[in-house]
């Protein structure tokens, strides 16, 4: 398997890289796994659950799970690596996802209790998080990989450029038929090359569009694509002069071509944006796409002041992403904005991100498994170095609907409260939706039944024959 970039980290309490988040879900295993299709909570490590009340969840474990080194999946591994993912002092980067957890208690070998300290609507989704054993849940970080997993591989060797993932026994799935090398080659053509080759099997999300006919044409490859449950957008930080005003935002997102992107660059394999939420998501609002209107947004645009107004786009090295944001950035110019884009490596951009050294970024969730993720990435409370709100949003309104769409139990309730957040988005444009992109594959003869997930996970490695 080829990636663009090396894993962050392979430490599953700290990655959020995607490389490193997609290979961690190999090696580890949560209680729950997401459906390939639906992204609904599967059993996974457990067995079943059943809530004893609005607040208590209790979970069974199978008894045929054993992690790597052979140790058995028990009550209290469960436990240990709930309270590691919310201690502070182990300070992992997914402690939001146990926030509403109160505590949880081990009733036997076999039966975990968890309380909640307020009503949650995404706990079991939640709980996809990575079991780990609990005298290594609150160890010192191991970004090789070490940490005993449940998964189906095991961290065979680790190196900078080469991960190898050997089959595992015991795991939460059936052992593996094939080991997986995960090899990053950074250059786009480079990758293409070794698919041609036949040194490579498979490839998701790092071809572009306009090399993908040639690809399909090589006998030994073929190409698959399905709707991703993503979203590709611009992030604009409200605290830089002018972006703060609504109508400024507004302004940009009109002044942005969706279409013609997605025809053109995306090969049509992707959809122009209507809101935050995929289609593939149970929460989907199904509104018109985002307009194009070069005039109202030359009007919005020309509000600002009558001095030129300069503006970064910060993008990732990726050439596709590159012609993106130049040709979002030529839009702008055409308006009379200076527009630059700055291409940076993915830990660089995060760091400027977080910092607030920035106007206009261009990103992608990649897995919008739960539209709560969105409160993370809008609500005051999680401004930098809280959490992921790197537009400094201030919206209290969002706030409200944000937080009842996270303590809301009713799925039909729940449905209402996103169709409200997406009205909210829609008339500030906090962020500036773009597209979905499909979930694209190469593959070779030998990988040809592989097919990634709706969030683009990889899990369906380990069914290869």
């Amino acid at each position: 398997m080829l990636v663009s970039n090396d894993a962050e980290t392979l430490d599953p309490r700290y990655s959020t890289d995607l490389v490193g988040m997609r290979v961690t879900r190999l090696v580890h295993a949560g209680l729950v796994r997401l459906d390939p299709d639906s992204l609904e909570p599967l059993p996974y490590a457990a067995k079943g659950w059943r809530w004893r009340d609005p607040l208590t969840l209790e979970v069974t474990l199978r008894d045929d799970v054993r992690f790597h080194s052979g140790a058995p999946l028990g009550a209290r591994d469960v436990v240990a690596t709930l309270r590691a993912f919310a201690s502070p002092q182990v300070g992992s980067r997914h402690a939001r996802m146990v926030e509403a957890i109160a505590g949880a208690e081990a009733e036997g070998d076999h039966l975990v209790v968890v309380r909640l300290a307020r009503e949650h609507a995404t706990l079991l989704t939640d709980l996809e998080l990575p079991i780990l054993r609990a005298d290594q849940a609150e160890s010192p970080p191991a970004p090789d990989g070490a940490l005993d997993g449940l998964g189906p591989y095991t961290m065979a060797r680790s190196a900078r450029g080469d991960l190898l993932l050997a089959p595992a026994e015991g795991g939460a799935l059936p052992r593996p038929a094939h080991a997986i090398e995960v090899r990053t080659v950074h250059d786009e053509n480079a990758r293409a090359l070794r698919l041609e080759a036949g040194r490579a099997d498979v490839v998701v999300n790092l071809v572009s569009p306009t090399l993908l006919p040639a690809l399909a044409a090589e006998p030994g490859l073929a190409v698959a694509s399905r709707p991703g449950a993503n979203l590709t957008y611009v992030v604009v930080n409200e605290e830089h002069g002018p972006l703060a005003r609504s109508d400024v935002r507004a302004g940009i997102s009109l002044s942005i071509d969706r279409a013609h992107i997605c025809r053109t660059l995306f090969d049509g394999r992707a959809q122009p944006a209507s809101g935050l939420i995929a289609p593939a998501s149970w929460a989907h609002v199904d509104d018109p796409a985002l307009p194009y209107d070069r005039q109202q947004a030359q009007v919005l645009l020309g509000r600002t002041s009558t001095a030129p107004w300069h503006v970064t786009i910060l993008t990732s090295t990726e050439r596709l992403r590159g012609d993106v944001a130049r040709f979002i950035a030529q839009g702008l110019t055409d308006l009379g904005i200076d527009a630059e884009v700055v291409p940076l490596e993915f830990g660089t951009m995060i760091a400027r991100l977080d910092a607030g050294e920035f106007d206009l970024a261009l990103l992608q969730l990649p897995e919008m498994t739960e539209p709560n993720v969105l409160r993370h990435f809008l609500h005051s409370k999680f401004i930098p170095p809280a959490g992921g709100n790197r537009g400094r949003v201030r919206d209290p309104a969002l706030d409200d609907a944000l937080d009842a769409g996270d303590r809301t139990m009713d799925p039909r309730q729940r449905r209402i409260i996103y169709a409200q957040v997406e009205r909210y988005n829609r008339d500030s444009m906090h962020w500036i939706p773009l597209w979905y992109e499909d979930q694209v594959v190469v593959t070779s003869v030998r990988a040809r039944s592989f097919l990634p997930s709706a969030e683009g996970r990889w899990l369906g490695l380990a069914s290869l024959k």
